[in-house]
């Protein structure tokens, strides 16, 4: 097996205890505890101190599975700049699927350290979809110019590690749908295909009249041809999923009927239809989506979260409420995009076919009859919805329609999602609670920018280590779905401490910045991958949300986010959990390269 420098330290580590849905006091509620399949625990590993710690992954190398020890590691799949089958790991191409150069003639390589200046992360998820009697391995790119990767795996029948299969890279065409942008967290569905995501969607109402918008969405200039007037900011935002067919042909498309907003993850619930979809950056919200049918995402409808809260205290409490916001398909929401049928034309609609604005009062936050007052991501406005125009406005831009319609449009970094099925809970991440998340604050300083002329229903005090949100779901009649969250509650915050010598600023035995979680099926731990510049290397820890117990399981080199933690509990009777190190320094170990791998093989998973 390929394994990277393992560390191991004994000791577990006290998590911060936090309420769970109760009272001031921290008195336990509903959806705190849960059977388990197997009893299952990992071997903490100790934080990095020296130098060659700290430039290399560790990860723990041992997991007791029912009173029973096992060796494990991590084996590195793939990185970028990796070449097989005439392709490029992580290469980007254009609107006709030819290979991108920079500037100075190198190819462009989706990696987040030879990029051009802001210009995206890297290899950000990646899923092993199992099909055809085959492993398949999906990755996407997280860069303004999305790409998608698709090869095979091989698996030890007897050890179960997984490899490369030679010969089997190809890039996955997405110019049948405007491209992609900015492919960030995902996951793979219960029916074998990748689910995928386009963060931070440009801001319509910013597009000038050449055609640019701002130097983030200027980036994509280059898959156009260098025509930049082809592109529509409506073209980015959406979910698109990865389906491979019997022919083990790879297919991309995007659901326009899930809304259109900074995706950074859409969760499929146990039911294959309910599916709830985070909203990343400032000031944004929390939606859920129930599809028409099981196992099919192109019709369904599409609701939006209010919070109602209960509780300030640890992370803060609250209700939650569904608002409804349309129901659509993608193909009448994607006409609205492209009319003729040609993606290089840009016919489809714009801002201001949609919406009348005006400035409204930013003192009081107040607008004229007419209009509505909302506090978004774009900051405060006064929109009005043109006539007959209700539906693009649902879809096209999703989180300004939810806060005209009254839902909460606060949160602030909101991340992964995944869900315990054993106690119907699902955890939300939430990489910083502050701005829109505070009351009338910015830093816990006054500050009335992300209140102002909003519906200010989230009023936390500021922690900028973040907290993992428990959400407890169950049968809505109504809604027509049995995995409807109800509240919403902190179960595991970050402890923000005096700057250390090293630049920690998060308690080095908490969370800092949680960004991408997973729940191992039949077991009592919440997985927690960190993305943040305040522990000096970022963690992934695993969580048991019964001891309220952290375990150190895996960091990542200097500079590296931790991204893809997923469990696969079951291929082939090995269970294994998926992770990326992104944009690792290039003085690392790593060399600056992106790379995605599995821990594991671990056996005996029931």
């Amino acid at each position: 097996m390929n394994i990277w420098l393992s560390l191991a330290a004994s000791v577990a580590i006290a998590a911060t205890m936090t309420a769970c849905g109760g009272d001031d006091d921290g008195n336990v509620g509903a959806g705190s505890s849960s059977s388990t399949t197997n009893e299952i625990s990992f071997k903490s590993i100790a934080t990095p101190t020296t130098n060659n710690e700290q430039n290399a992954l560790q990860a723990t190398d041992e997991v007791t599975v029912d009173g029973v020890k096992q060796n494990i590691g991590f084996s590195k799949l793939m990185h970028t700049t990796q070449s097989d089958n005439g392709e490029v790991y992580g290469l980007l191409k254009d609107m006709n699927d030819n290979i991108l150069t920079m500037n100075d003639g190198n190819p462009y390589i989706c990696n987040g350290t030879s990029n051009p200046d802001g210009s995206g992360s890297g290899l950000d998820y990646f899923s092993i979809i199992q099909k055809n009697n085959k492993l398949f391995m999906v990755s996407q790119f997280e860069c303004q110019i999305g790409a998608f990767y698709i090869n095979e795996l091989n698996q030890n029948t007897t050890t179960g590690e997984l490899s490369l299969k030679p010969n089997t890279l190809k890039y996955i065409s997405q110019k049948d749908e405007f491209g992609g942008y900015v492919h960030c967290a995902g996951m793979k569905t219960p029916w074998e295909s990748h689910l995928g995501s386009e963060e931070y969607e440009p801001n319509a109402r910013k597009l000038n009249a050449d055609g640019t918008l701002d130097d983030y969405y200027n980036h994509i200039s280059a898959y156009w041809g260098g025509d930049i007037t082809k592109a529509n900011p409506y073209y980015y935002g959406w979910t698109p999923e990865v389906t491979i067919d019997s022919s083990s042909n790879a297919n991309y498309t995007k659901h326009y009927s899930m809304g259109r907003m900074s995706h950074e993850l859409s969760y499929v619930m146990p039911d294959e239809k309910t599916v709830y979809l985070s909203d990343d950056g400032t000031n944004v919200g929390l939606f859920m989506y129930i599809a028409d049918r099981a196992r099919d995402l192109s019709a369904g409808t599409l609701y939006a979260a209010k919070w109602t809260q209960t509780s300030s205290a640890n992370g803060g409490s609250a209700d939650i409420s569904w608002i409804e916001l349309g129901h659509a398909t993608d193909s009448e929401i994607r006409a609205m995009l492209d009319p003729d049928g040609n993606v290089a034309t840009n016919d489809g609609l714009k801002f201001t076919d949609i919406f009348d604005t005006e400035d409204g009062d930013s003192t009081t936050g107040t607008c004229s009859t007419g209009f509505t007052s909302i506090n978004t991501s774009a900051g405060f406005e006064c929109l009005k919805i043109k006539s007959g125009k209700e539906k693009a406005a649902t879809y096209l831009e999703t989180r300004r329609y939810a806060a005209i319609k009254g839902a909460t449009t606060e949160f602030r970094k909101e991340e992964g999602i995944t869900f315990d099925k054993n106690s119907n809970t699902l955890y939300v991440g939430m990489s910083s609670i502050g701005k829109g998340m505070e009351d009338n604050m910015k830093y816990a300083e006054a500050n009335d920018k992300y209140d102002i002329g909003g519906n200010n229903h989230i009023k936390l005090p500021y922690n900028y280590c973040g907290a993992v949100y428990a959400l407890d779901v169950s049968l809505d009649a109504t809604v027509g779905s049995s995995y409807v969250a109800k509240n919403m509650y902190a179960v595991v915050t970050g402890t923000p401490i005096a700057e250390d010598a090293d630049g920690n600023k998060c308690h080095l035995d908490a969370i800092s910045n949680p960004d991408n979680i997973a729940f191992l099926d039949g077991s009592n731990i919440l997985t927690i991958g960190e993305d943040t510049s305040k522990h000096i290397n970022n963690v992934i820890w695993n969580f048991n949300v019964d001891t309220k117990e952290l375990t150190r399981i895996l960091t990542t080199p200097l500079g590296a986010e931790t991204t893809s933690p997923f469990w696969y509990r079951d291929i082939n009777g090995f269970g294994y959990m998926s992770a990326v190190t992104q944009h690792p320094d290039e003085t690392t170990d790593d060399s600056g390269q992106s790379s995605a791998g599995v821990l594991g093989a671990i056996k005996n998973l029931k």
